[in-house]
Order: C-alpha cells, then structure tokens, then sequence
C-alpha cells in the first residue's frame, strides 16, 4: 500500500459532523436512544459513551417509532439514561480492510488482531461484510474433486470445489476434532476458519496443536468466543464470509470452516428477540431463517474469472435432533450433509460419522462408475450388517444362513478400521480409494448385498 493510499484511507476516515441523540432506557441487551431520527437507519454504527469514559460501539437493529433500538458489540456497564449516543454525518464506508498481510492472523470479528503480533497493514479498499452471493445465472459450476484429508469423506461424500457441506452432530461428538483434521489436511490455498461463539480455552489449543505453524501461515482465523456479545457472534460469522469472498475474488482457491452455524442462530435469536420480534419455532423469530439462507448461499463458487469457496459449517444438533429447525434449515440448503453419530463415538470409532446417512449431493458426477460402484457396495455391506447388528450381538444369528449377511460380518472389521483415522493422519482420496477396493474385493463384483 503506498503513502498516497495510506493518506486517501486516513482522510476519509475523518469525522468532520456528528448527529448526537441520547440513551432513554436500557432494558436486557437492547439500548433506546433518542435524538437520532432521521439520521440513522439499520445496520449504522453508533457510539455510545459510557460514564466512566468509554466510547461503547453498538449497531442500529431497529426502529419503534422515532426511538432507535440498539445493541452494543461490547459490555453495557456504565451507560444509562441520558449517556451520549452520536454517530457521524458523514458515514464512512464499511467493511472490513482485508489485505493478503491478513494470512497467518488471528483477529475477532471487527477486524482487529488479537494475536499479540501488531497491527494488521489497512487496505485502501474495504471488503464488505454483508453483500448478495454471485447471480446465480452467471456464477461458474462446481470446480474438480478435492481433497479433504479424511479417507471417510473423500470416498463417501466426496467433495468438490465450490460445494458446500454441513457437519450435523451433538455437543461433545467431536465435530471440533473433525474441523481440525480438515483445517490442517484439506487441498486449498487460503483457509478461513471463524470460531463463532466457541470455548476461549480451546482457541490456543487449536492454532498451535491442530493448525500448527504451517496451517497458519495459509490461515485467517476469526474468534468470537461465547462470552462475547450476541452482535459479535453474529458478526464472526459474516467477516469471515467477507474475508473468504475477499481471496475468492483475487482467483485463490479458499476453504471456509464455520463452527458454529447453531451459535450463528442463537446470536441472532438474541438480536431479534431484543428488537422486539415475535419467537417462532422453538423461539427462534422469522429473520433467523431469512438470515441463514443469505449467509450460506454467499459460499461456493464465484463467477468464472474468480476462485471457489469450498465451505463446511458445522450444526449443533440439540439434542441429537436431526430435525431441529436449524438443522433442518440448514440442510435444505448446503449441497451435502455429514453426520456424526454419538453411538459410533461411543464404540471408539472417530471420527464418528455415520457414512449410511451421509451424502454428498455432487458424488454422482464427480467419482468415477467404478468408485460410484465401490462405495456402493461398501454401503450395502454395511446397511446388512447395521440391519442384522442385534441379532449378531445376541448370538441369534447362525453362520451360513445368508450369504449377504456372511459378508457384511466379515467385511465390518476391515471397514470400521478404514473409517478410523487420527487427528494428526493424512489421507489422499486416490489413497483412500485403494484401501477401500483392497477391502472390497473379497465381495464379488456381481455379489447381490441387499441395502437396508
């Protein structure tokens, strides 16, 4: 960025008239002010100062009356009726200042570093956070096959750049551990990783154990951990999205991971339920779901001349409800759904995902027929087996009965090892192809294995 640049971005940085209003209730999370009517609409930026000082930023999220309702990106303490609320005439552009000196940063969710190594070097062109998904008319198909590192998913639900998966699993099923095999084994050349109201302890754990120096250095990670506030989630998940379409648009070929998409939602519940909207399905109010689909449809791929944003967002499933409205949302949406069974955990297979229901809605076009016929057949073996499973446990199935059921028996071992994998293992998909056909030839091609 050069001196002239740098001059244009601090001139229009400057605030020549402020509109100031004041603070008439605080009530929860949300802010009433007054005095501003006619200067503000929603989504501008507006500083509060609290008494003791601070200048508290907080967004305009809507209107009752000539009363403008706030909520704040940071805590409320010290700010109560009659506390200065101003915002300035001059608006300036929002947006986020990406540059290609973000990689290898960790920065929360208005951009600043929080990674202790000094300030990031501003763009003079500001990327912004909320923008409509490339026209669906002109947007370029789906990209080749990509590698994601994990020999269940690169032969079941085999991904290509631009597609869109979801991570659909209960608390403590070990979604986390997946992501991070992914983050540091996945074929790409950016990776935006946004931890949206995620654990504060496990955010170290992640970058230095799981990424490592080498994930990082082609990484921006963003970090809104789940004491911050409803507006700050929110916003991890949209600027990571920004700074994804940011490389995207410069041709590069960018991996987004969004944990979580159901920590997204809740955040916006809080915002909308504080503006004074109606709960609908399970309290969740009607722009939660009107949000979703402008969020994700903003990933995959970009139009012909750009790169591909290849994304996974992973759903906390309450309850291990598969049908829980996010989750239902949600994979009506993405091109593919992965899902993590706590049983499967629970036998000490991890990653835990249950390949019978999971799919990937590009596999048909992207796999070969012969893989197509491999996996197939892998999971016919396994659906007869998973059928029969209670019957073999107790002892009450005999040996020879079946000859579908013979096979799927010997098989299971072997495929259960396969589906196994480390944290810190590394697959390829054409390795991850041979393993499975080195296991699938004790089946005969024109063996007749009946599905579940």
């Amino acid at each position: 960025m050069s001196d002239y640049d740098r001059l244009l971005e601090a001139l229009s940085n400057l605030t020549c008239t402020w509109v100031t209003g004041s603070v008439r209730d605080v009530v929860g999370l949300c802010v009433t002010v007054i005095g501003l009517e006619g200067f503000v609409t929603i989504g501008d930026r507006v500083a509060i100062k609290a008494r003791d000082g601070r200048s508290v930023q907080s967004e305009v999220v809507g209107f009752q009356g000539a009363v403008a309702r706030l909520m704040s990106f940071g805590s409320l303490e010290g700010i109560g009726p009659g506390c200065e609320a101003k915002v300035p005439l001059n608006r300036r552009e929002g947006g986020l200042s990406v540059s290609e000196d973000w990689l290898g940063r960790v920065v929360d969710p208005l951009g600043q570093p929080i990674d202790g190594k000094g300030p990031l070097l501003p763009s003079f062109k500001r990327q912004p956070i909320q923008c409509p998904p490339p026209n669906a008319a002109s947007r370029a198909r789906l990209g080749e096959r990509i590698d994601l590192g994990v020999r269940a998913l690169d032969t079941f639900t085999t991904c290509r750049r631009g597609q869109r998966l979801g991570l659909f699993a209960g608390s403590g099923v070990g979604k986390s551990t997946l992501l991070s095999m992914l983050a540091k084994g996945a074929e790409c050349d950016v990776a935006v990783i946004s931890l949206v109201g995620e654990r504060g302890r496990e955010v170290r754990e992640f970058i230095e154990d799981d990424l490592g120096p080498e994930g990082l250095a082609r990484s921006v990670l963003v970090i809104a951990t789940s004491d911050s506030p409803p507006l700050m989630r929110r916003e991890a998940a949209l600027s990571a999205m920004a700074i994804a379409e940011y490389f995207r648009d410069r041709g590069k070929s960018v991996l987004l991971l969004m944990d979580s998409v159901t920590r997204f939602c809740m955040a916006l519940r809080e915002i909308g339920l504080s503006a004074g909207e109606p709960p609908a399905t399970r309290g969740y109010p009607p722009s939660v779901f009107a949000e979703l689909p402008r969020l994700l449809e903003r990933a995959g791929p970009g139009y012909p001349d750009q790169g591909m944003i290849t994304a996974l967002f992973t759903v906390l499933v309450e309850g291990d409800d598969q049908n829980e409205p996010v989750a239902d949302a949600v994979r009506g949406i993405l091109d593919g759904h992965i899902i993590l069974d706590r049983k499967i955990g629970e036998q000490g297979r991890y990653p835990a995902i249950d390949v019978l229901r999971s799919l990937s809605r590009a596999v048909p076009r992207c796999n070969s027929a012969e893989e197509n016929d491999l996996t197939r057949r892998a999971r016919a073996a396994m659906a007869t087996y998973q059928r029969m499973a209670d019957m073999i446990r107790l002892g009450a199935y005999k040996a020879g009965t079946d000859h579908e059921v013979d096979e799927a028996i010997a098989l299971m071992p072997r495929l259960n090892a396969f589906l196994s994998q480390g944290r810190d293992e590394r697959s390829t998909r054409a390795e991850a192809f041979g393993q499975l056909a080195q296991i699938m030839q004790t089946l005969p091609q024109n063996a007749p294995v009946k599905a579940a």
